[in-house]
């Protein structure tokens, strides 16, 4: 059964089917509409969570086997499947013979990239379709963007003017992505109450030439001198350090909760689905990977929560050497990396450079 994508949170209120199907180009609407079915599964006692990312070199065996028997410990599960392309043969067969005979224990979600018209009278798609729910999402444009975004705003405690709301929908220019960073970034700078146009276009117009993601990616690649030109543009546009530094620990979070899957046995396509690291981003977060340890990432983070306690003026330092500092020691590679930094030594001077 076709349901609308704004449908959907309501539906979940009410029931759950069995099969899931998800559908689009556009990753945060997958990835929020596959969280939210999982919520709802585990409240109501799906506990269990078996996933299956089905890349060129996947074995349909394995998703076969998942569905034909029971739970390892006896408990209800999401069977979550990801398919990065439209079903070929081996996959459509999959699908349908598990249509046939849907698990009792299991609730299956699927998503996959955006189905036309014709792709979805198949025969897989049609067997799913009539025991399950399918749900298309499509770009979010206008006026639609200006009322998402609007929602967004107001989940994080904002407020903001009609004007403001499609200042901030110009500069996304319908990317949900950058949409839900930027509104990030507004709670960080501002926290919860009403925005002004004013503080929109401030924060927008931080982002005009140097943006915090592209300090991002430069610290993941360890471009050491990249980093602190972009720092030094940042600090003089007037963009805040609250901000920055939230980029740097969303990335060291992001490599250390990577590297614990990885640990764990899991593959690295999986980890980076699970994690919506995208291909234009997997040569960057590969490169960290190789280059950070564990240890050095908690270091890092441990400083980070220096920094915040020093922009909040609970403890001495400027904030932005702070900042400088951690970026140079992640790039540079010292020995033991960022540990052996000492509690409250932000000068950047002493550091060597990469």
């Amino acid at each position: 059964m076709k349901l609308h994508s704004d449908k959907l949170a309501g539906h979940l209120k009410q029931t759950l089917a069995p099969v899931y199907l998800l559908s689009g180009d556009e990753p945060l609407q997958l990835t929020e509409a596959l969280d939210a079915v999982r919520q709802a599964a585990r409240i109501k006692g799906y506990t269990g969570h078996e996933l299956f990312y089905a890349d060129g070199h996947f074995d349909w065996g394995q998703f076969e086997a998942a569905g034909q028997s029971a739970s390892l410990f006896g408990e209800p599960r999401i069977i979550d499947l990801r398919l990065p392309t439209k079903p070929e043969k081996l996959a459509a067969t999959a699908l349908e013979r598990y249509a046939g005979r849907p698990v009792g224990d299991a609730i299956l979600v699927v998503s996959l990239v955006k189905l036309t018209a014709t792709e979805q009278k198949a025969r897989w798609f049609q067997a799913l379709d009539k025991i399950g729910i399918f749900v298309q999402f499509w770009p979010i444009e206008g006026e639609a963007l200006v009322r998402w975004l609007d929602h967004r705003i107001s989940q994080r405690g904002l407020l903001a003017e009609h004007s403001g709301i499609g200042l901030l929908a110009r500069r996304v220019e319908g990317n949900l992505l950058a949409a839900a960073q930027e509104v990030e970034k507004l709670h960080i700078l501002y926290g919860s109450g009403r925005l002004t146009d004013q503080q929109i276009m401030a924060a927008v117009a931080d982002s005009a030439r140097y943006d915090v993601f592209d300090l991002s990616d430069a610290l993941l690649l360890g471009q050491a001198d990249r980093m602190a030109r972009i720092l030094a543009a940042l600090r003089a546009e007037g963009v805040a350090s609250a901000v920055v530094l939230w980029s740097i620990t969303r990335e060291l979070r992001l490599v250390n909760g990577i590297q614990r899957m990885l640990a764990e046995g899991l593959s690295g396509e999986t980890v980076f689905s699970r994690f919506q690291v995208w291909d234009k981003r997997k040569p960057a977060v590969q490169a960290a990977l190789r280059r950070l340890k564990t240890i050095d990432l908690h270091h890092a983070l441990l400083h980070c929560a220096r920094i915040d306690r020093t922009i909040k003026g609970l403890e001495s330092g400027d904030a932005w050497d702070a900042l400088l500092a951690v970026c140079m020691q992640l790039a540079a590679q010292p020995p033991g990396g960022v540990r052996s930094s000492k509690p409250g030594n932000h000068s950047p001077s002493s550091l060597r450079p990469g």
